[in-house]
């Protein structure tokens, strides 16, 4: 009986993770574009490598969009289940005060990458890297290598984790979507999301407080919220409490220019609180009575005209919902995540195709959304374990 032939296109978080639990006696190969695999995997892990979330069953499904295209990956192999399995490879994790997932201390992100390739190579799997795809079709694909050569190789499945369109230079640049198009398979345009939001300063914070944080913060658009941090940028704001409410930015934009974000400098008291605080104060004593740093009382000042800043209970409310109007997202190649890429209406419950049920797709080149926090790897190691067990049980 011939071994079942699967090719992986994409040497990623979510295609080496397939490899990773698919059978010994299938005979997989895995294609990569780049010099190596797990570039983006890598850069990823530099500011501290998040690679899930504490948060399981019906909690971690609420972190999606759209929430039904992952909730049955999500549920054969949550967050639970993934902390198991690293540790069972050699790559035990903890949970830190934010509920994410990190790989125990002096465990770095190049040791996380060796163990996934380990498991790998054990199984006598090949990887190659310098392999572009360059043609698709329903049993055979054409890829070429670092000479320009053209190849041609035969599968009974193929794999397909190209990536998003953010981070270009570890080549996730979302130039497959042709390929996908010549075999009339549907794609959305890429947008940014998990990414900063571009404000137009005043001259006042452009000259003082450029790089300056603020912390402890809670922002609000619609009916999100989120508490963390942000850090004030030539062209706006960034910061673990601004990614996970641009998705809902990029929303309003499209149908309201005018879309603002409110930010609250004490989320640990009440407006009540601020104005019995405030109460018989003049502005200059405002800093004494509400412990603020200098670029807050600016940001407030910037966005209050003069009658309401002179006024104890309009000012406030201002420190309490300071609404600062939003020009637009930075561009895809600086976010972290991208949405767009390939319809869900063209995939079966199990990520292939329905034009060409040999054929998956999974991880950032689907049209899916999550927050950073651990949601965006954790979607993909779901999505790639689920299809693994799929082609295994064939």
């Amino acid at each position: 009986m011939n071994k079942k032939r699967v090719v992986i296109v994409g040497g990623g978080a979510a295609g080496l993770m397939v490899a990773m639990h698919l059978d010994k006696n299938i005979d997989s190969l895995i294609l990569e574009k780049e010099k190596s695999v797990g570039r983006k995997l890598l850069v990823a892990g530099k500011g501290g490598f998040n690679l899930t979330n504490q948060k399981d069953k019906n909690e971690l499904y609420s972190e999606y969009c759209p929430k039904e295209i992952l909730k049955q990956s999500l549920s054969f192999f949550g967050s639970k289940q993934l902390r198991t399995y690293l540790e069972k490879i050699g790559i035990p994790t903890f949970i830190g005060s934010s509920g994410r997932a990190f790989p125990e201390k002096g465990i770095k992100p190049v040791q996380v990458l060796n163990a996934f390739v380990k498991q790998i190579e054990e199984k006598g799997f090949e990887i190659r890297t310098h392999s572009k795809l360059v043609e698709l079709n329903n049993n055979h694909l054409y890829y070429t290598n670092k000479k320009g050569e053209r190849i041609k190789e035969t599968f009974d499945y193929c794999v397909l984790a190209l990536g998003g369109a953010s981070w270009s230079k570890t080549g996730s640049d979302g130039k497959w979507v042709n390929l996908l198009n010549n075999i009339k398979v549907k794609t959305v345009p890429f947008e940014p999301s998990n990414c900063g939001l571009e404000i137009e300063w005043n001259k006042n914070i452009l000259e003082h407080h450029i790089g300056k944080p603020l912390k402890n913060i809670q922002v609000n658009i619609g009916a999100k919220t989120q508490k963390g941090e942000a850090l004030i940028t030539q062209y706006g704001l960034e910061g673990n409490a601004i990614y996970p409410v641009s998705s809902i930015v990029r929303e309003k934009l499209k149908s309201n220019s005018k879309t603002q974000l409110s930010i609250d400098f004490k989320p640990f008291n009440s407006t009540e609180e601020i104005k019995r605080k405030l109460k018989g104060s003049i502005p200059k004593q405002y800093p004494q009575k509400i412990k603020l740093p200098t670029q807050a009382w600016a940001l407030i000042k910037s966005y209050t005209n003069k009658e309401e800043y002179l006024n104890t209970e309009k000012i406030s409310q201002k420190i309490k919902q300071l609404q600062i109007p939003i020009k637009g997202l930075r561009p895809i190649e600086e976010a972290i995540s991208t949405v767009g890429g390939i319809d869900t209406q063209e995939l079966n419950k199990n990520f292939s195709l329905k034009k060409q049920a040999n054929i998956y797709t999974i991880g950032e080149m689907v049209n899916w959304d999550a927050p950073t926090g651990g949601f965006l790897l954790q979607g993909c190691f779901s999505m790639a374990i689920y299809v693994a067990h799929d082609i295994n049980q064939q």
